[in-house]
């Protein structure tokens, strides 16, 4: 009978694997949209269970019939059990590494510099859709936004002339995002000075 304690780990693990993979698609889910943490615990629910109940069964029939006896003295569907719930346990823990890869794989790259600029264009537009001229609407998508230091960029809107510039002072390295406007009419210096 001492075979049978090794092979009764799979229905425990079941339980508390499920409930930590429903954990970490709730906690790092794969898509962008979230996942809740009840419909995390059914998802993997489901696909613990075709784990346990399709996949590991038919990968312990084809490497059992491969094998020697495991224990001489157990009969050939003791052996067959226990293989498969040792195979179960292994795929359910599989599980728990591949949810977390997916998660990890799916959480956006966020780099600073990438993010202060997205905050200084909203802050640019923001300003000129409160406060700028129609000129300064027209061709705020034609505007020049240079970075000078991390965090601190300068801005120009081009008038309908493209001689003149109605420029900023973007500073975003506070959380208290500031635009100042910049006296200067003259555009940024083309970017091979730089």
């Amino acid at each position: 009978m001492r075979w049978r304690l090794r092979g009764a780990w799979m229905w425990p693990a079941f339980v508390a694997l499920t409930v930590l993979d429903g954990f970490l698609l709730h906690w790092l889910p794969p898509v962008r949209e979230g996942i809740g943490i009840i419909p995390g615990i059914l998802l993997a629910t489901f696909g613990n269970l075709i784990l346990v109940g399709a996949v590991a069964p038919w990968l312990a029939r084809r490497l059992w019939r491969r094998r020697e006896a495991a224990a001489p003295g157990a009969p050939p569907k003791a052996q067959l059990d226990v293989l498969s719930d040792r195979i179960g346990t292994g795929l359910l823990v599989a599980s728990v590494f591949g949810i977390l890869a997916a998660g990890l794989a799916a959480r956006p790259v966020i780099v600073v510099e990438t993010d202060q600029r997205e905050r200084g264009a909203k802050l640019l537009e923001d300003y000129v859709f409160a406060h700028g001229t129609s000129e300064m609407r027209r061709n705020l998508e034609a505007s020049d936004t240079r970075r000078l230091a991390d965090g601190y960029y300068r801005s120009c809107i081009p008038h309908d002339d493209r001689k003149r510039f109605t420029c900023f002072w973007i500073d975003v390295r506070h959380r208290q995002a500031t635009i100042i406007r910049d006296d200067s009419q003259l555009p940024n210096p083309p970017r091979d000075n730089y």
